[in-house]
C-alpha cells in the first residue's frame, strides 16, 4: 500500500493516478478482509475500487490527462498536511489498544446490538440490523453521496456529448437551429 501511495504522489499522469487509486482501494479491501470486516471490505471494493474508479475515469475523459504545472511552491499544502497528520497522530495517543475485549465499544455498544438487534429490528443478521436500522441515516447519507456523484458525472458527460453534437452541426455549414 505504501508503494502505491508513493506512486500516486509521484505520478503526473492523471490516468495513472486514477488507476493507482483504484489499486489502493482494492488493497485496502483485502486488509479489511484480513481484519474480519468482510462487509466493509465488500463496500470498499464496490465503491472505492469499482464505482469511484469508473466515475473518475469518466470525468478524466472530459479533462486533460496531465497534471497542470504548479503555480506556487508546495510549502503551504505540505504544512497543512503535516499539521493535520500531527493532529491525527496526537488524537490516537489516548485511544485504547486495538482489539482488546475490555475496550469501551466491546463493553457497551456491541453487547447491546448482539442482544437486542433481532427483537428490535426483526432482522436475524446483526450487521444488516446495524446498517439498516441503528445507522440507517448514516447509510442513507452514504447512498445519497454516491447517487449525487453518479448524477454529476452523467451531467458532465451529457454536456460534452451536447457540445460535440453542436460542433458537428456547425461544421456541416448549418446553424445550431438547423438540426
Amino acid at each position: 500500500m505504501v508503494v502505491v501511495v508513493i506512486g500516486i504522489i509521484r505520478a503526473h499522469n492523471l490516468f495513472a493516478v486514477v488507476i493507482l487509486g483504484g489499486a489502493y482501494s482494492f488493497l485496502l479491501a483485502t486488509v479489511l478482509v484480513v481484519l474480519d470486516a468482510v462487509d466493509v471490505a465488500m463496500t470498499e471494493a464496490a465503491v472505492g475500487a469499482g464505482m469511484s474508479t469508473v466515475l473518475l475515469l469518466a470525468v478524466l475523459h472530459l479533462t486533460r490527462t496531465r497534471e497542470a504545472p504548479l503555480r506556487h511552491a508546495p510549502a503551504i499544502p505540505l504544512l497543512v498536511c503535516l499539521l493535520t497528520g500531527s493532529a491525527l497522530v496526537y488524537a490516537t495517543v489516548d485511544l485504547p489498544p486495538f482489539g482488546l475485549a475490555d475496550n469501551p465499544q466491546n463493553q457497551h455498544v456491541a453487547p447491546y446490538y448482539l442482544e437486542n438487534a433481532e427483537k428490535e429490528t426483526k432482522s436475524p443478521n446483526v450487521v444488516t440490523a446495524v446498517l439498516a436500522s441503528y445507522r440507517g441515516y448514516d447509510t442513507l447519507g452514504e447512498v445519497t453521496v454516491i447517487f449525487t456523484a453518479g448524477i454529476g458525472v452523467l451531467i458532465l458527460l451529457s454536456r460534452r456529448r451536447r457540445r460535440r453534437r453542436d460542433l458537428i452541426v456547425k461544421d456541416e455549414g448549418g446553424s445550431k437551429h438547423d438540426a
